[in-house]
């Protein structure tokens, strides 16, 4: 499956390196690529997911590491609805981590799990203790992983290589949502601009805790 993150980044350097012949064309090119991450950064994508439940799709079998570099039983979450967000704290969107835990605080048999990331804007370029800081300045509670990639396909964290597998989509910027049934089988994707208590996760939660 061809990443598609990586296919807009070949096209956007290729069109830079046609602009680079004099001053104004570099700045059209800095015009362009600003454009280009504004764009990204707009993710209003609704994307559920159509491919059949197989048994090998479950993520909780996957290896979790935790912020503090510690392992992460991902076993515990079985039976329960998950969110997995790629957080960041220096985003335009770093205040739905105060949503996203009152998400994580509303419905049973279900948590949010927050995901650091540099990729996007280099929006999270802190250690583990300035992550933690910015988490908990939001009163965020909801345990976060360890800082990881998504958008290198060599350096990619596992975890987000089976979301992009069972989805077929990748974060095109920071807070893209995974939810994820009881199953731990994917089954939606939401883009960064669309917010936690938004009617669109909402009821999908409720649709999944209500799945047997």
């Amino acid at each position: 499956m061809t990443d598609h993150n990586t296919i807009d980044r070949n096209r956007l350097s290729l069109f830079c390196a046609l602009l680079r012949s004099n001053s104004m064309h570099r700045l059209s090119c800095v015009l362009l690529v600003a454009t280009f991450l504004l764009l990204q950064a707009c993710d209003s994508r609704v994307i559920d997911s159509s491919i059949e439940k197989e048994p090998n799709m479950n993520v909780y079998t996957i290896e979790w590491t935790d912020l503090n570099g510690k392992p992460f039983d991902a076993h515990r979450l079985q039976g329960s609805v998950t969110l997995v967000v790629n957080v960041a704290s220096k985003c335009g969107y770093t205040k739905q981590y105060a949503t996203l835990q009152e998400l994580h605080d509303t419905f049973d048999e279900f948590q949010v799990i927050g995901i650091p990331c540099n990729d996007f804007g280099g929006q999270e370029p802190g250690d583990a203790d300035v992550i933690q800081a910015c988490a908990t300045s939001y009163n965020a509670s909801f345990p976060i992983m360890q800082k990881t990639h998504i958008v290198d396909e060599e350096l990619r964290n596992p975890l987000y290589e089976h979301l992009y597998q069972a989805t077929g989509v990748l974060p095109e910027w920071n807070f893209g949502k995974y939810l994820i049934d009881k199953d731990g089988v994917p089954i939606a994707f939401f883009g960064s601009n669309v917010e936690p208590a938004s009617e669109d996760i909402v009821q999908r939660i409720e649709k999944a805790r209500s799945t047997p």
